[in-house]
C-alpha cells in the first residue's frame, strides 16, 4: 500500500495518468506496425498470385493434363508422318433441271387435299 500525501497527490495522478498515455500511445504504435506488416504481408502475396495468374501457360497445363507421358502425342505425329496426304476430289454431278416454281401458291391451293386417281364409284365428293 503506497500513502501519498495532499501536496503530493496531484503531482501522483499527472504523473499516472501520462504513464498511461506514453504506454497506450506505444501499445497503438506497436498494433500499428503490426497491422502494416500485415498489409504488406497481404499485398506481397496477392501480388505472387497476381504473378502466378499472369505466367500461367494454358496449353501446357492442358498437354501435362492429358497427355502427361507423350505418348499420344508421339502416336499423332509418327501417323501423319506415316500416312500420306492424299487429294480427295469429288466426282462431277450433272445438274437436272428443276422446272421453276410458282412464285406464290395461294393458301386454298395449299390446304386442299389432293384428289386420288381413282374414285371408287357412288363415292361422295365435298368440298371439290
Amino acid at each position: 500500500m503506497i500513502a501519498i500525501g495532499p501536496k503530493d497527490l496531484p503531482v501522483a495522478i499527472r504523473t499516472v495518468t501520462a504513464m498511461m498515455k506514453k504506454a497506450r500511445g506505444m501499445a497503438a504504435e506497436f498494433q500499428g506496425h503490426v497491422d502494416e506488416m500485415m498489409r504488406e504481408a497481404n499485398l506481397s502475396d496477392v501480388k505472387s498470385e497476381i504473378n502466378k495468374i499472369r505466367r500461367f501457360d494454358f496449353k501446357s497445363a492442358a498437354e501435362q493434363t492429358i497427355d502427361p507421358d507423350g505418348s499420344l502425342r508421339q502416336t499423332v505425329s509418327d501417323t501423319a508422318v506415316m500416312a500420306p496426304r492424299t487429294t480427295v476430289v469429288a466426282p462431277k454431278v450433272e445438274e437436272e433441271e428443276v422446272p421453276d416454281a410458282p412464285p406464290f401458291i395461294p393458301p386454298a391451293a395449299a390446304r386442299r387435299k389432293p384428289v386420288p386417281a381413282f374414285i371408287p364409284p357412288g363415292t361422295k365428293r365435298w368440298g371439290f
